[in-house]
């Protein structure tokens, strides 16, 4: 342990997981609620689009600003616009539009990654995650992100939770629900570019559901669901580095097999605790 504590490369990887512990307890919240976890892998397996294209870009001009990281950010906002847009005015079923935009967004990809001159050995850490590799300036920008999801989340929370149960209801309460709905799947689509640079963009959705659906076996209250899936998250991805550490492991593959074990371990207890929970929904 303290062998493992004393590597600078795994303090940085500590503070990563804690920074991006935040957005998966806090936004996954909402995604678990509002069901739109499939929504979550669409927008994140999407981004390798713009990952690709940005790599592309830069290599091919030279323009070393364009990096993977910036194209995900891209990709996935657009993704989320796209899908939001789709959902509200032209009335499609979301599993169309998720399927859409999940085998477009890999597809263009996969595409300009073949195409990009020498080697694309980057595009693995963030497929499959590598938080091993974190600067101190992916830190700051993880700090940074985490504040605009809290400060967000924050002003918006009763107006979050009117539609993420009725979309109906809120409207009749004068809710502007359509900007609602674009901006709360833009910070889903911030969280998950977050949440790559720790798991990776094939996991991802396990580190944004996972933490919050355990967190709704012990709770009905939004609020305590979204703190205790912060601590729940901290958990998962604190074990799954120390794990992948030990037994010398991928690391985001860790996290989210540690992330699924104990959601499994704990699932019979939900029937236990929620007979001494009010018989109502999340409030």
């Amino acid at each position: 342990m303290i062998e493992m504590l004393s590597n600078p490369f795994i303090q940085i990887s500590f503070i990563a997981g804690i920074l991006a512990s935040f957005a998966s307890g806090v936004v996954g919240s909402y995604v678990v609620i509002k069901r739109i976890v499939f929504i979550s892998g669409s927008i994140a397996h999407s981004v390798l689009g713009g990952m690709g294209l940005f790599l592309y870009l830069s290599r091919k001009f030279d323009i070393p600003w364009l990096t993977p990281l910036l194209g995900a950010f891209a990709a996935s906002i657009l993704s989320a616009i796209i899908i939001g847009y789709i959902h509200l005015y032209f009335k499609e079923r979301r599993d169309a539009i998720i399927a859409s935009v999940w085998s477009t967004g890999m597809a263009i990809g996969v595409i300009f990654i073949s195409i990009t001159p020498g080697y694309t050995t980057e595009i693995m850490n963030f497929l499959f995650g590598n938080i091993l590799w974190t600067t101190r300036a992916d830190l700051l920008a993880l700090f940074l992100l985490d504040l605009a999801l809290l400060f967000s989340v924050g002003i918006f929370y009763n107006r979050f939770l009117a539609i993420a149960f009725d979309e109906e209801l809120a409207k009749l309460k004068g809710l502007n629900v359509k900007p609602l709905y674009f901006f709360l799947l833009i910070l889903i689509a911030i969280s998950i570019v977050l949440l790559i640079q720790v798991i990776g963009v094939i996991l991802v959705i396990a580190l944004l559901s996972l933490p919050a659906m355990v967190s709704s076996l012990f709770t009905k209250k939004l609020f305590n669901m979204m703190v205790l899936s912060v601590f729940v998250a901290m958990v998962f991805n604190s074990l799954g580095i120390a794990l992948s550490y030990h037994f010398n492991w991928p690391t985001g593959a860790t996290i989210a097999l540690v992330a699924a074990i104990l959601y499994v371990t704990l699932l019979p207890f939900k029937k236990r605790f929620h007979k001494k929970l009010p018989a109502k929904k999340f409030n």
